[in-house]
């Protein structure tokens, strides 16, 4: 066997050895990817909760009501 291709096959088998060990330490830190996702109507929920606030003035709650009634 000549020594340029045994120097080949050495240098393919080391560049295989590490693809496989850095493969295999992708999959083990990698962060689950399956995580629960919320459904449309949870998110639509949270972003009006972060959005809009509760009225606690009692006067502003009123006048809220009336307008919702004009309407």
């Amino acid at each position: 066997m000549p020594e340029g291709l045994l120097i080949l096959l050495v240098v393919i088998a080391v560049a295989a050895v590490i693809a496989i060990v850095a493969f295999v330490i992708y999959r083990l830190l990698r962060p689950k990817l399956k995580e629960e996702k919320p459904s449309e109507e949870q998110i639509l929920q949270d972003e009006l909760n972060r959005v809009l606030q509760t009225v606690e003035d009692d006067q502003t709650a009123e006048e809220i009501a009336k307008y919702k009634e004009d309407e």
